[in-house]
């Protein structure tokens, strides 16, 4: 039977600096995950308000059929958005997640992988920056199509 091979203190040291690296990563994929909850519930909302408001149409009067087919048009740009802020957002995440398994990998390889990683990282921040912005363009359609009367 083969013996175990034994853990050096240098590989534990290079490990646990790895480690290290990898904990602001992961606070990104914090912030990540708290956007993309919010995103869920937002689309949740819209789709329940465009199923209220499908539900109204059969029931309402002519006349007010123009206003809930103005609001589900308007209720599907905003799901649009949603669904373009979610998909960078999640892709934001997996970058920022494949970023730290290439950090690991070149750990114990023994490769170097700045570039891979700053790449990965900066496509990360382009895609969490594109979800904040679907998002943001989402916020602005809603408020404008509120109608407080």
């Amino acid at each position: 039977m083969p013996s175990p091979t034994p853990v050096s203190p240098q590989t534990i040291s290079d490990i646990s600096h790895v480690i290290q690296l990898s904990v602001a990563p992961v606070f990104l994929l914090t912030s990540i995950g708290t956007i993309l909850g919010v995103l869920s519930t937002r689309l949740a909302r819209i789709v329940d308000r465009a199923r209220a408001l499908k539900d109204l149409l059969e029931k309402a009067p002519e006349r007010r059929h123009r206003a809930i087919h103005d609001e589900m048009h308007t209720l599907a740009r905003r799901r649009r958005f949603i669904n373009l802020a979610i998909t960078c957002g999640t892709t934001a995440a997996l970058l920022v997640c494949v970023s730290i398994a290439v950090v690991f990998l070149g750990a114990v390889l023994k490769v170097a992988i700045a570039v891979p990683v700053a790449s990965l990282f900066i496509l990360a921040m382009a895609a969490f920056v594109a979800a904040l912005v679907f998002f943001l363009r989402e916020i602005l359609l809603a408020v404008r199509s509120l109608h407080l009367a």
